[in-house]
């Protein structure tokens, strides 16, 4: 496993600043696009940077871009460079990002049955007022 982890992040455990060990989970999957980025590298392997931008058409090349790079300093994502021309890069999870992916897992399976709850409920008062 990787000891690799963005400077703010050490400070902050250094420091203390950290309340509890949830917080430095949530420092490191903070972000709106983390979370499936590491599900589509830990569920369907690696991908390339156009491949991502692909799968998010609305997450601009910066934003992609600085999560990636969070995400392979804190370790959990590697980018590879192929030498080949043109240049060939690819991102893949790491050993210590494989590990996050059971969370990842569980994250999906509670918003895919919450989102059903929330439909339910607001189809319901729909069919009601029908009647």
């Amino acid at each position: 496993m990787s000891d690799t982890l963005r400077e703010e992040i050490r400070e902050k455990i250094v420091n203390g600043d950290f309340n509890c060990e949830k917080e430095l989970t949530l420092s490191i999957l903070s972000g709106k696009w983390k979370v499936v980025i590491l599900w589509h590298l830990g569920v369907e392997g690696p991908h390339r940077f156009s491949d991502l931008q692909k799968l998010f058409p609305k997450i601009s090349h910066k934003i992609l871009s600085n999560q990636l790079r969070e995400l392979m300093e804190d370790g959990i994502v590697h980018r590879e460079v192929f030498p080949e021309t043109p240049p060939k890069v690819e991102y893949s999870i790491t050993e210590l990002g494989m590990t996050l992916l059971p969370i990842v897992e569980m994250m999906y399976e509670w918003g895919q049955k919450r989102m059903i709850e929330i439909k339910r409920q607001i189809q319901v008062p729909e069919k009601e007022n029908e009647a």
